[in-house]
């Protein structure tokens, strides 16, 4: 799995207090079933990721959540939309699919923390992956 898109890319919270663009490849979709992501999303998170020098992040109302020893979330202190992922050190961040404007191109194509899943729904049909195997996506 590689990531293919190239085209600028544009994205915000539901109320728009937090927005950003995104210059480089985006890596398919991965969704993930831990428990986190079902805390903060109600649901999985199906979730890109670009370099982190790729993205542009406006907004005042952006707030970063220290949800682990080795990450931390941004959403919008506003409305409450969750948008970002990302670890501490890492030259990636992870976005939230959903909060992109308009179409992206991007797929599902894999997904981890499969053994965290919520007893109320299917797996995806897609490949189930070891976090540590999503490095050589992007």
């Amino acid at each position: 799995m590689k990531g293919d898109l190239m085209s600028k890319k544009s994205g915000s919270c539901l109320c728009g207090g937090v927005s950003y663009v995104v210059s480089g490849p985006l890596r398919p979709i991965v969704a993930c079933h831990c428990r986190q992501c079902r805390k903060t999303s109600g649901h999985y998170v199906a979730a890109t990721q670009c370099a982190a020098a790729d993205i542009a992040i406006q907004g005042e109302t952006l707030t970063w959540y220290r949800s682990s020893e080795t990450a931390e979330r941004g959403f919008c202190s506003r409305c409450g939309g969750n948008l970002f992922w990302r670890k501490f050190g890492s030259e990636t961040i992870s976005i939230w699919a959903g909060t992109f404007d308009g179409e992206t191109g991007l797929r599902l194509e894999a997904q981890i923390h499969a053994d965290s899943k919520g007893d109320y729904y299917p797996l995806p049909e897609v490949p189930i992956l070891e976090q540590a195997s999503l490095k050589r996506l992007l």
